[in-house]
């Protein structure tokens, strides 16, 4: 979806997208982040709504993969078989290097006014 907006409108919702980087710092911040500027601008645009539903349904997302990646990573059977541990490992990486890839391009296409659909984004909102 296209709109035409005016450069703040845009601005906040790159925002919404680079909040998740939050998640660097604080516990739970990529989740977080993204909500406290959706919540607080939803209102006043339909731009931000979107870009805010589409960042909070993939973090949510991602946050459900890591849980299942770490669950597999330390599971008794991991251990015993040290290629799937590792393999674990190497999705947890991949999971954490697509988050940051999709975030970076979510936040460009909110810049030129698109709402950007994440892959592997499961809709909860």
């Amino acid at each position: 979806m296209m709109y035409e907006l005016p450069k703040q409108e845009r601005d906040m919702g790159m925002l919404v997208h680079l909040a998740t980087f939050a998640g660097y710092l604080i516990p739970f911040g990529n989740i977080l982040g993204p909500l406290i500027v959706w919540l607080m601008k939803r209102e006043d645009s339909a731009f931000v709504d979107a870009c805010g539903r589409n960042t909070l349904n993939f973090q949510i997302s991602m946050l459900i993969y890591y849980a299942v990646a770490i669950v597999l990573a330390f599971s008794l059977v991991s251990f015993l078989l040290i290629g799937f541990f590792l393999v674990s490992f190497f999705l947890i990486g991949l999971l954490v290097l697509l988050n940051v890839i999709f975030t970076i391009i979510a936040a460009i296409k909110a810049s030129e006014g698109k709402v950007f659909k994440y892959p592997l984004a499961i809709g909860f909102l």
